[in-house]
């Protein structure tokens, strides 16, 4: 697990009449790559060619192979090849014997997976991918052909951004590197800011900064001397669940894949832990991982200094968990204080707003697993959206069943109440018109603000811009891709709803915010639960299989009474909350207040009048959202000025 950055000066390459003669220093690269220090503290190296076209920049957190051998960037000089590589590839021992089979020898190191990927690309090219278990991001330069070539692997585990500016090509594992080149501008991207209105994140391959991409989950991009790539998608859900076998029984076969998927996430030559909360999906995580060998593995659970309405603790059943799997345990309470302080650091660690309020308990266990030894963790993310574990999806399911067999006529009636009566703001009108529209309920398992509260938000220059405009424009290439795969003839609603946060929710959101806080401590997180395999498996499943109009997780639930008590299987879902609401009526609300309405005043981004509604209301969870990207303009738009809470100077 690393940080890469990468830069290609392709003005330099097509301009040159003799050799050509590029900006790119070792220097630059070096000043890219420090910036992420805390991705790879254990070591740091580059790579300039030497005209000064290309270079690579690489921090280390070494987890597999700790030999020196493996550091990186790594280069092939016999086909002129240099890779620059975040994250683990799994099955990186058995696609050594595969390709020491096929004559590839002179192998450098004793069991480097980024050895084995380079060589992979080196025979097969971009054929390699389907081969891969893991998740990754990395960058392949190829010298004698000119070209650069970036992957993000299937699920979006692991982050990729880039920058394209006068034929010069930057990437990194974060935004910040990329704004250390002198040429990158800072400012804001409107319609990001739109959509980031209604999903706490930018969808891909969009960021909040204007010119700034992040690569879309299982998705790639070329670029040779035009400068100019295609991003395109290299893998998609549905069709590797159309490529499923029929499944008789689904419990065995989800069980068995869960099974090594675990496995394969116990591969380091450090030591892993599991973070655990004592719901279903943690404690499902700790105990197949306690049963793979004889060794206690170390949990760690998050959890505050008193018991709040709106995130109550779940240290009692995390450690009846820990008891029964003789783990050793561990706990870290958290206060007001510490979180306050910590927000400055939260959002220069981001990024860009990943406003979901969970980076905070995520950060702080990963510090505290840190503390303990453990370099690796695993996680339960992925859980709910395979397998249907939220209340409010279930409701959205019931209302989607009930549009499906109501006449047209009668939502449009419901819709024309509804303005008349003035809740034209309401969750429930967006329910009418997305009825009315024939547009599916479900947008996704973050929807905040209501299309109606969002142009009331908007200041005035954005309200007139974006007037009209819906965030129906991001999910609508979702739903067509859905409906044009044979797949959502069986997996039907539900299917839907797994498949469009498999594209958004989940790769932008959730496992962004795994990915910065965890590593913003030098921690790796792994997410069993989002193996690929399981993730067709799950997709491939008739809806009936999946889901229950009463009951949550009913699958997962039955595979976990094999081996965890029935009150914790059973116990009301709660996951991981930070206690937003009570701490506004506080020193967190004084704060936000400040910075939000310094935020408000100075860009004209926002309406003052709707935001003093949102504290009038007591609104708190919204507030919350305001106030990251207040706190993000502070720290990466306007860095000069003074703002309430302290900034990092990049």
């Amino acid at each position: 697990m690393c940080g890469i950055v990468g830069l290609i000066d392709f003005s330099a390459i097509t301009s040159a009449k003799k050799a050509p003669k590029g900006i790119v220093t070792p220097e630059l690269i070096a000043k890219m790559r420090d910036v992420m220090a805390h991705r790879g503290p254990d070591g740091a190296g580059e790579y300039v060619n030497t005209n000064h076209t290309a270079g690579f920049g690489h921090r280390r957190l070494s987890i597999i192979d700790l030999a020196t051998s493996a550091n990186q960037p790594m280069s092939d000089k016999s086909t002129g090849l240099t890779l620059v590589f975040n994250g683990e590839i799994y099955n990186h021992a058995e696609l050594r014997t595969e390709l020491t089979g096929l004559g590839i020898k002179n192998w450098q190191t004793s069991h480097s997976d980024t050895e084995v990927l380079l060589k992979a690309w080196q025979h097969w090219g971009e054929a390699c991918l389907p081969k891969l278990r893991g998740m990754f991001a990395f960058g392949v330069w190829d010298e004698a052909k000119g070209t650069l070539t970036l992957v993000r692997d299937r699920i979006g585990v692991k982050p990729l951004y880039f920058a394209e500016t006068n034929g010069k090509i930057s990437f990194a594992s974060e935004i910040k590197a990329l704004l250390q080149t002198p040429w990158q501008t800072r400012s804001v991207n409107e319609n990001g800011l739109f959509h980031y209105l209604s999903f706490l994140t930018v969808p891909a391959p969009e960021t909040l900064f204007d010119g700034i991409y992040k690569l879309p989950a299982g998705s790639m991009v070329t670029f040779g001397n035009d400068s100019h790539g295609e991003i395109k998608e290299w893998w998609n859900a549905l069709s590797a669940a159309e490529d499923e076998a029929f499944t008789p029984d689904p419990e065995t076969a989800v069980l068995e894949r869960l099974q090594d998927a675990v496995a394969d996430r116990k591969v380091a030559d450090v030591e892993v832990g599991v973070l655990l909360s004592g719901g279903v999906d943690s404690s499902t995580n700790v105990a197949l991982f306690s049963e793979m060998g004889n060794t206690p593995v170390k949990t760690f659970c998050i959890g505050y200094d008193s018991d709040y309405d709106s995130a109550p603790n779940e240290f009692t059943p995390a450690a009846e968990v820990a008891q029964k799997f003789n783990t050793t345990h561990f706990e870290r309470h958290l206060t007001m204080p510490e979180v306050l302080n910590f927000l400055p650091e939260m959002v220069w660690l981001q990024d860009e707003p990943i406003a979901d309020p969970v980076c905070v308990p995520v950060y702080f266990v990963s510090e505290e697993a840190r503390k303990q030894g453990v370099t690796v963790a695993q996680v339960g993310e992925g859980a709910d959206e395979l397998f249907f574990g939220y209340r409010n999806w279930r409701a959205k399911w019931w209302l989607q069943k009930l549009a499906n067999i109501t006449p047209a006529y009668l939502w449009r009636c419901a819709e024309k109440i509804s303005n008349s009566l003035g809740k034209d703001h309401t969750r429930l009108h967006d329910v009418l018109a997305r009825a009315v529209n024939k547009q599916p309920i479900f947008w996704g398992g973050v929807d905040i603000f209501t299309e109606a509260e969002k142009q009331r938000l908007l200041g005035g220059k954005l309200k007139q811009k974006f007037a009209g405009l819906t965030s129906w424009d991001i999910i609508q290439p979702y739903y067509k891709s859905y409906n044009q795969h044979t797949i959502a003839n069986t997996a039907k609603t539900a299917g839907w709803m797994t498949w469009v946060d498999l594209r958004l929710r989940l790769p932008e959101l959730l496992l962004m915010r795994l990915d910065k806080m965890c590593m913003g401590v030098s921690l790796e997180g792994r997410v069993p639960f989002l193996d690929h395999r399981l993730v067709s498996l799950a997709l491939s499943l008739p809806e009936r299989a999946r889901m229950h109009p009463k009951k949550l997780k009913p699958l997962l639930k039955n595979i976990a009474s094999n081996f965890l008590p029935q009150h914790i299987i059973h116990r009301r879902k709660q996951g991981f909350a930070l206690p937003v609401h009570e701490w506004f009526f506080s020193e967190l609300g004084t704060e936000a207040r400040t910075t939000i309405n310094r935020f408000v005043t100075a860009t004209d981004l926002l309406d003052p009048t709707a935001v003093e509604v949102i504290f009038a209301r007591q609104d708190h969870q919204k507030a919350w959202y305001i106030l990251n990207l207040a706190l993000w303009w502070a720290q990466y738009i306007e860095p000069k000025t003074a703002p309430t809470m302290a900034i990092k100077n990049i």
